[in-house]
């Protein structure tokens, strides 16, 4: 059985939307780093995003870990123009739009970005390679709150739109387990 460990990157403090816009976290808590790392096993393989918040957030969870190269596969999801808008700013000047990829997630991308369903099927093939070349490994996988959404969505089977109303916190983990059929969720947003 592969068990995913995945962890939000830690804190942007973005009022905007980003995407692939490569900001850093904030990695000032050190207490809550501390507790995420005694959570998390020490055994296990650790990946992440290849974009900054991610790769440092990871930078401090190696502890002796098994790094594996950056994976650009999990990267947030590419938002295209709107990247660096406020949320306001594309209502106004994409609503219909807007509405849609919030309300219908799955086919609809903003202008030069990707869907849901693009997302889900840029991940997908990183994970199985995983799950394949790791059956009994624990991963450790640092990314983004669109790319969890995504996993917990392919281990739940529920909508993307249901999944959407999940919190995903900074430096919190969601555990989902593969074992070698089906998939299984055992936590979500835990802030240890």
């Amino acid at each position: 059985m592969t068990t995913w460990h995945w962890v939000r990157h830690g804190p942007t403090h973005q009022k905007n939307f980003v995407g692939w816009r490569d900001v850093p976290a904030d990695l000032s808590d050190h207490a809550a780093i501390e507790r995420l790392n005694a959570h998390l096993p020490a055994s296990a393989l650790l990946v992440s995003s290849d974009l900054i918040r991610a790769s440092a957030t990871a930078d401090r969870l190696e502890q002796g870990r098994n790094r594996l190269p950056h994976a650009p596969q999990i990267r947030e999801f590419n938002l295209g123009l709107w990247d660096g808008q406020h949320f306001e700013q594309v209502s106004s000047e994409y609503p219909e739009l807007s509405r849609k990829y919030w309300e219908e997630p799955g086919d609809i991308a903003p202008p030069e970005g990707e869907s849901w369903n693009q997302v889900a099927a840029r991940i997908a093939p990183f994970v199985d390679h995983m799950n394949t070349a790791h059956p009994e490994a624990h991963v450790i996988a640092v990314a983004h709150i669109g790319v969890i959404l995504t996993q917990l969505q392919r281990a739940t089977g529920k909508s993307a739109y249901d999944c959407l109303a999940q919190s995903i916190d900074n430096l919190s983990v969601t555990t989902l387990q593969f074992d070698k059929a089906s998939w299984s969720l055992t936590q979500v947003n835990h802030n240890p």
